[in-house]
């Protein structure tokens, strides 16, 4: 975890082997595939720059080929080293180290963003959505996934009395440090006061209980997922809601001034042709270092 007294904490992976023991060997194929559709269901069928929001090692960033670019951002290093690593180095993909907090870049650059399971480390859901919402074209899409505490599993162990918190009320429950389960009006109350338009809401990942991933092939349940998925345009009762909103904007479309901005002090960076090392801010002097071809504006 990573505190600043500007801004709240930050949860860090540096280090971490989450990609291989969570997703590659944590038995999350069914997850990883219902996702995928849900994915597939919410994105646009083209657009020009993805701002992919707690990117990690990169394990949708193959599912936004629609995008002719696609900027991966992660408060972790190595994390994003893994990307690299995975992803390749090519022009479509550029690694940025930086806090969801405040975003490293101008006003209105991107026509597309997506925060997939990285919401639950926000203690300030509402502050991260408005920086989403400033660095997005007006009219583009954004594709947020939560973890929802009025699930099924939650609302069965409260009435039993194995569970204290109330899945029913709208306050977040932070499970243990910076994770934490929302309710689905608070995310729609957040998404309309930081700017967005909700289109649609989609529930996932119904059947995740280890003992129906033991004994259902995989194909089976994530079929059967894909059935229920629309079903969240009625009730959110899984463990996993992803929702497509737009910015709410009707203001025209304006072509962005530059692409990084200092993270500081608010002011767009020059590019760093003359510096390939690092950029320098030109109003407070910062400096952000770009190592092995990743920026790093933490």
């Amino acid at each position: 975890m990573n505190n600043n007294s500007d801004h709240p904490p930050v949860i860090d992976y540096e280090g971490s082997d989450y990609q291989t023991s969570f997703w590659d060997e944590g038995g999350r194929e069914y997850e990883d595939q219902s996702e995928r559709i849900a994915l597939k269901r919410l994105l646009p069928d083209q657009g020009n720059l993805l701002l992919e929001i707690g990117a990690g090692a990169g394990r949708n960033t193959p599912r936004y080929s629609g995008f002719q670019r696609v900027v991966l951002l992660d408060y972790s290093l190595t994390q994003l080293q893994q990307a690299q690593e995975h992803l390749g180095r090519s022009d479509r993909f550029i690694y940025v180290a930086g806090d969801v907090y405040r975003l490293p870049f101008v006003k209105d650059l991107f026509d597309g963003a997506t925060m997939i399971r990285t919401l639950h480390h926000m203690k300030d859901p509402l502050a991260s959505l408005r920086q989403v919402q400033r660095v997005l074209e007006p009219n583009s899409p954004f594709l947020l996934e939560y973890a929802n505490k009025q699930n099924l599993k939650a609302i069965l162990r409260y009435l039993l009395g194995q569970q204290e918190w109330n899945p029913f009320g709208l306050e977040a429950v932070e499970f243990t440090d910076l994770n934490f389960d929302f309710h689905p009006k608070s995310i729609r109350k957040w998404l309309a006061d930081a700017g967005f338009k909700l289109e649609r809401q989609l529930t996932v990942s119904h059947f995740r209980i280890n003992f129906l991933k033991k004994v259902i092939p995989t194909k089976v349940l994530v079929f059967l997922d894909s059935l229920f998925q629309p079903t969240g345009s009625w009730w959110q009762f899984s463990p996993s809601v992803f929702t497509r909103s737009l910015k709410n904007n009707s203001s025209p479309v304006k072509e962005a001034k530059g692409f990084f901005q200092c993270p500081s002090c608010g002011s767009a960076l020059p590019d760093h042709e003359s510096q390939p090392d690092q950029l320098v801010c030109q109003s407070c002097a910062a400096v952000y270092p770009i190592q092995d071809g990743i920026y790093d504006f933490r």
